[in-house]
């Protein structure tokens, strides 16, 4: 769908701004908005909790656990519907700085709120400030290490202001075609779910009914297993591993194990969200191809065989073969299933929910599944050769949401700035 430009442009005299349509104008945002205030008083209590998140402004689920209520309200604001919140501090590292409130509800005061004036539509407000936060459009008005606006400075900021009705128009316009890119997302993510489940199907038949539907089976005694091919042996974990530690080298990488199941130099995946220990103390060294075990993420399917030399924290479990049953991919992928049918819970309970930590003397004596030596090898063939075909499945969906997510943004920064006249649209859509 394409949509015309306004007939005539004009220079608003700021950079920050460029053309606008001629009859829009530009105006600070105090023309918009206010800056709103309103202490929590008695009735908190019947008062819901809300947050700024990547879903937008959202009600904090006290009951789940997903929040609750402070201790001292004297830091929270009252937020009414249709207020504007804005998060005008860490604004490069903040995902999300600005939400339209749906709800009555309390913040923490460490945001701004603001209502519009009567001559500003809230939904147009909060889309051109969604349009500036995609590029993070304030960078020029950051003060301090903090990388904040203030809020005086904010709000002598100025902002392309149509007629009201204009406003209306376009986030009506908004509103229903960011709707439908939404639904095609929501359709390619509930996409990539299915495909990860069947490609986790396919892994967790293979490492542990083999590759031979017609092969005889026999109980293997293991809650976890069920039935395994006849001729597989069941064997403790002690005579398949030991437990290896090798000092690192001087300029080894630090090694991470992702809950995906991968292994590899922090480097080569990411940097930020970790922790950097002051000493080194107790690190290990890892081999590419160890077989690696996150000792507190365990639970959770961080096991697998690295792809790089490196070090680790002695958190990790390096695994060292003891013979040649003991083939470290075809493991790799049976620890984790064992992991994600929740067996590391039963060997290694824990005191806090959510929190058990391998160790292996707790692994030692877990029975497991040893197909042969060649069959594990054919087994991680073959699940290379299927997975694959999900996986590149898995990306095409992801390029997809990537492009409608880019469309979205394009779409809401062309409708805001005038790059695009939609008054038809509203015209169609009253009719």
């Amino acid at each position: 769908m394409s949509f015309p430009a306004y007939d005539e442009y004009k220079h608003c005299g700021f950079d920050w701004l460029g053309v606008l349509p001629s009859h829009w104008e530009a105006l600070p945002n105090k023309v918009a908005f206010r800056r709103v205030k309103t202490e929590v008083g008695d009735e908190w209590s019947d008062t819901q909790l809300l947050s700024l998140t990547l879903r937008g402004v959202v009600i904090r689920d006290i009951e789940s656990g997903d929040g609750k209520y402070p201790a001292d309200f004297g830091n929270y604001q009252i937020v009414e519907p249709d207020d504007l919140v804005m998060c005008l501090f860490d604004m490069d590292e903040t995902p999300r700085t600005v939400g339209l409130s749906s709800n009555r509800g309390m913040i923490t005061s460490a945001y701004d709120v603001f209502r519009c004036n009567p001559n500003a539509d809230p939904a147009f407000v909060y889309y051109f400030y969604r349009y500036v936060d995609s590029h993070k459009g304030l960078r020029p008005f950051y003060t301090g290490l903090r990388k904040t606006v203030r809020t005086p400075t904010f709000l002598s900021i100025k902002m392309p202001i149509p007629p009201l009705d204009e406003q209306k128009a376009i986030s009506s316009f908004l509103d229903v075609e960011t709707s439908k890119i939404d639904g095609l997302v929501s359709e390619q993510r509930r996409l990539i779910e299915l495909l990860k489940e069947k490609r986790q199907a396919v892994i967790s038949h293979a490492v542990t009914k083999g590759l031979n539907p017609n092969a005889p089976m026999k109980p293997s005694g293991i809650p976890w297993l069920g039935d395994v091919p006849e001729h597989w042996e069941l064997i403790r974990g002690r005579f398949l591993y030991s437990k290896r530690e090798m000092e690192p080298e001087e300029g080894d990488g630090i090694v991470t194990s992702f809950r995906d199941g991968e292994v590899t130099l922090r480097e080569n995946r990411r940097t930020d969200g970790f922790t950097m220990a002051v000493l080194e103390v107790g690190y290990q060294r890892v081999l590419a191809g160890d077989l690696v075990i996150h000792g507190m993420d365990a639970f959770a399917g961080a096991i697998g065989v690295s792809d790089s030399t490196g070090k680790c924290t002695p958190e990790y479990a390096v695994l060292l073969p003891n013979d040649d049953r003991a083939v470290n991919p075809y493991f790799a992928l049976l620890l984790r299933l064992m992991a994600l049918r929740n067996y590391v819970y039963v060997i290694c309970p824990s005191v806090r929910e959510r929190a058990p930590r391998f160790r292996f003397n707790s692994f030692k004596n877990v029975v497991l599944p040893v197909p042969p030596h060649t069959e594990q090898i054919e087994i991680i063939e073959e699940i290379g050769f299927k997975t694959s075909h999900f996986d590149s499945l898995v990306a095409e969906a992801e390029r997809a949401i990537e492009l409608l997510q880019e469309r979205r943004t394009a779409l809401i920064s062309a409708a805001v700035t005038g790059k695009i006249d939609v008054r038809g649209f509203a015209r169609e859509e009253a009719a």
